[in-house]
């Protein structure tokens, strides 16, 4: 076997030429660069298609990076990534593949590059710049080399409503969280942004004074007030503060983005806190109260808010007073809502004005010619629901009885009214027992013979109180089974003397016709 021509490196070639049997030669495998899967390689963009780019790294062959591994981006042309004879830094996945390509990945070596440079910023606290290239549910996405999600309440120091209008803007965040098994990366605009604006919030807090009225703008809302922004710090309006009047939610006073007029309550220096009022720049109505009214006042108001204890009542814009429920009405209220409701308009009378405490005590029921609207609400309810209270009530409401329905209550009635007789009468026979002899008792006149006995028309029947005025005495007391004096007997009438029914009258008119008759002929005998 022919040994192999020995090849000598020719000085001052930097081994790019070989002397080889006397002959120089060039050493191609020297311009061949050596390099494993993961090196990270330098190359020069020689072509660009659709999916693809080829890159020249110095190897037998071009390198091929897919679309794919160009951005991290999704779905992006290879035109707006890499240009022409551009140099780019690429790492190597595959060195041959099945078709024997060199495969390389231009977003991979970025990713390196970039996950050492972020790692040096994480340890140092400095920021890192990156472009916003997703919006995502709960923050934004920023191309840092690598993808560092952004949280939307990091984004600025207050909280964005919108946060597409970042989408494409370059940001400086501060790594505040760094995983690398994850490849997950968070970061804080919010905490570059507060370190800028450190100097100008001292500044700020130097300036300001407690009792100051300055001017700022609403920057956000929550249920337990509005925040102000005073040109780089935020203020807090608590609720109570935004209105003289009750306030249910900030919203229904001050809107985000409104400028207003707010004072300085009072400054923690330490917290870099500041509590600002907004009523305290706006009239006081309670001073409206006390200047201009005293108690005995008849006020017309609307009633706010009714509660189990009574009905509040405003009487001017912020200034609301309390009807106690003994104050609602004349009679007894179970439930305030039986009298009144809210939003109707009533008068009131100021019973106290209270100055230290902001109280005003009022009383409907001492309005004289109050008209309530929902007056005997309460009466209705229960007739709705039991009818009538008591038996009296019933009586008073229930129609008497006429016609048909009246003879069938007297015919019911005589029984018993005939029982209630029979009782009577041996109380009565006593009772005359007690009483002077008859024929001790002044003599009754006696009508003349020749006296006619009545002028009445023949058929007509007297009424109750003529057939009374002539009827004679004694017959009627003997009629009783008794010689009493027909006026000392008034009181032990019977139910049968003392008609209660249309039925009785016409009875108790018989019964005088034929005593009469009976009167008449016995002054004829004698």
């Amino acid at each position: 076997m022919t040994p192999a021509p020995s090849a000598t490196p020719v000085e001052g070639s930097g081994g790019l030429l070989l002397e080889i049997d006397g002959q120089i030669v060039p050493n191609y495998a020297a311009t061949m660069v050596s390099f494993e899967e993961g090196d990270v390689v330098k190359g020069k963009v020689v072509r660009i298609d659709k999916d693809e780019v080829l890159v020249d790294i110095g190897y037998k062959a071009e390198g091929v990076i897919p679309s794919n591994e160009l951005s991290i981006r999704k779905s992006v042309d290879p035109h707006d990534e890499v240009e022409l004879e551009e140099e780019v830094d690429a790492l190597v996945l595959t060195k041959e593949d099945a078709e024997g390509r060199l495969i390389l990945s231009k977003k991979r070596a970025r990713f390196e590059k970039a996950w050492r440079r972020i790692e040096v910023a994480a340890d140092s606290g400095e920021p890192v710049e990156g472009s916003v290239i997703e919006v995502v549910k709960g923050g934004l996405i920023l191309d840092l080399g690598v993808r560092g999600f952004l949280p939307a309440s990091l984004v600025d120091i207050r909280r964005v409503h919108n946060l597409d209008e970042f989408m494409g803007q370059t940001l400086e965040c501060k790594v505040i969280e760094l995983n690398r098994s994850r490849n997950n990366v968070v970061l804080s605009r919010r905490a570059v942004l507060e370190e800028e604006r450190k100097e100008v919030r001292e500044q700020i807090l130097g300036r300001l004074e407690p009792g100051q009225v300055v001017e700022g703008k609403i920057s956000n809302i929550v249920d337990f007030g509005a925040f102000v922004d005073l040109d780089g710090i935020d203020g807090l309006i608590h609720i109570s503060e935004l209105s003289w009047s009750h306030v249910n939610h900030p919203s229904e006073v001050v809107a985000i983005g409104d400028t207003v007029r707010i004072k300085v309550l009072d400054i923690d220096r330490d917290r870099q806190r500041i509590s600002l009022g907004l009523k305290q720049t706006q009239e006081d109505p309670w001073q409206r109260v006390i200047n201009t009214h005293r108690g005995g006042d008849v006020l017309e108001g609307t009633v706010t808010k009714v509660v189990a204890f009574g009905a509040f009542v405003e009487i001017l814009p912020g200034v609301e007073g309390l009807v106690h429920i003994s104050e609602l009405a004349d009679h007894h209220v179970e439930n305030p809502s039986e009298v009144v409701e809210p939003g109707s308009k009533l008068n009131v009378k100021i019973l106290e004005i209270d100055e230290e405490r902001r109280r005003l005590s009022l009383s409907i029921k001492r309005v004289e010619g109050q008209n309530m609207a929902m007056a005997g609400l309460g009466e209705q309810i229960a007739q709705a629901e039991g009818g009538p209270a008591t038996e009296v009530e019933a009586e008073e409401q229930a129609p008497p009885p006429t016609g048909q329905m009246a003879d069938a209550f007297a015919q019911a009635a005589a029984p018993a009214a005939e029982e209630a007789a029979a009782e009577e009468a041996p109380a009565e026979e006593a009772a005359a027992a007690e009483e002077p002899a008859a024929d001790e008792a002044p003599a009754a006149e006696e009508p003349a013979a020749d006296e006619a006995p009545s002028e009445e028309a023949p058929g007509e029947l007297p009424t109750e109180v003529e057939a009374s005025e002539e009827a004679d005495p004694a017959p009627v007391a003997e009629a009783n089974g008794t010689t009493e004096d027909p006026g000392e007997h008034q009181e032990g009438e019977s139910v049968q003397e003392r008609p209660d029914s249309p039925d009785d009258v016409d009875e108790a008119a018989g019964e005088g016709s034929s005593g009469d008759d009976a009167q008449t002929g016995e002054s004829e005998q004698s």
